[in-house]
């Protein structure tokens, strides 16, 4: 019982052995290899603009909705602007009466022009009765006294005149002060009052508006969202390991979830230094090197960035590697371990740029 117990197990070690011996393998072929890094993003429009509101208030007026086409200064919402109007109409009393004060009309400048010239009148009279009186004096025709009263009397009325000029001269330079001081006020009232009325700044199409009639708005407040019509970005996040292999001008192939299975081509067109800690990725954008029209933003893209290509490459699938250099060869019958130099890496395939040829048996990796 022992013996036949033992001879079927020696049979079967046996047949083990023979299995083993007929390890599987292939033959390296010719094809056409290409490295790529992928990435993935979204779709974004060139010059995409976000609006913000400059002023807290009420909306009272939307102009636009979803879709729409806009022109460059196109009103986009009002806001309530009660108190605005009637600071406005403040400043613009405040400018029409300082004109008027600094006027031909104006009766402050009249009133003390007219103090300014009866003040220069009676200096020109005292002047001539103080040198009237001074040939009298001494002519023996007047008395010291009377000269001194002429001579009190022409200073009086010269300070009179020197007084009534400085303060024409000085009021007219007041009042135009005045007048500076109100048009730069209406220009303030008038630039706070544009704040209220919110306007697309570029030409193109409204792809979101976040606010309503009614609702209310603070400063700083995202109102709407503008880019232009036709033109897209490709916004893609590339790991940080690949980042150093991504170049200007790299071409790109992409599919979009709204077109499916279409492929389109691209071109890195900007490379963004800062890496996103969320995620530990660098932004890079491509844009399209076809006539591509896409109305839809946001949806999202997967990308290949093209790193290099090789035609009738020498390759292997990639599983075969032993480590990153080596593969397992049939020589004479016998496997052995050699070294090789490798090129282009994909996730499937190898390329081998040396070390072997199309007539070498590789070893496949026992399947486990």
């Amino acid at each position: 019982m022992f013996v036949r117990i033992s001879s079927v197990i020696l049979f079967f070690l046996f047949l083990t052995l023979v299995a083993c011996d007929k390890s599987q393998s292939i033959h390296p072929i010719r094809k056409n290899i290409v490295e790529s890094v992928y990435a993935s993003g979204i779709i974004i429009p060139k010059n995409e603009h976000s609006i913000f509101a400059l002023i807290n208030g009420t909306i009272i007026k939307k102009y636009v909705n979803d879709g729409d086409s806009v022109k460059k200064g196109q009103i986009l919402y009002e806001i309530s602007n009660e108190t605005q109007s009637a600071r406005l109409n403040s400043a613009k009393q405040l400018l029409s009466k300082s004109s008027y004060d600094v006027s031909g009309n104006s009766n402050i400048l009249n009133d003390l022009k007219l103090n300014m010239q009866n003040a220069e009148a009676r200096y020109k009279m005292d002047s001539i009765l103080k040198d009237k009186y001074r040939k009298l004096l001494d002519n023996n025709a007047a008395s010291q006294v009377e000269y001194d009263n002429y001579v009190l009397q022409y200073t009086t009325s010269l300070n009179n005149y020197q007084s009534a000029k400085e303060k024409y001269q000085s009021s007219k330079s007041d009042l135009n002060i005045n007048l500076s001081n109100a048009q730069s006020q209406l220009a303030s009232a008038e630039s706070d009052l544009s704040n209220f009325i919110i306007r697309s700044d570029m030409d193109g199409v409204v792809f979101k508006t976040y606010k309503e009639e009614g609702e209310s708005v603070r400063t700083s407040e995202l109102v709407a969202l503008i880019g232009a019509t036709t033109d897209r970005v490709l916004k893609l996040s590339v790991d940080q390991q690949d980042i150093d292999r991504i170049k200007m001008n790299q071409e790109v192939l992409l599919k979009t979830d709204i077109t499916g299975s279409t492929i389109y081509k691209a071109k890195i067109t900007r490379l963004y230094p800062l890496m996103n800690d969320a995620d530990q990725s660098f932004r890079v954008d491509a844009e399209f090197t076809d006539a591509v029209n896409l109305p839809f933003i946001h949806s999202s893209v997967e990308a290949n960035i093209i790193i290099q290509t090789k035609n009738n490459a020498l390759v292997v699938p990639r599983n075969v590697l032993v480590g990153n250099d080596s593969l397992m060869v049939k020589i004479n019958g016998d496997q052995e371990l050699i070294r090789v130099k490798t090129g282009i890496l994909t996730l499937d395939d190898a390329e081998i740029a040396s070390g072997i040829d199309e007539n070498t048996e590789v070893i496949l990796p026992a399947e486990k």
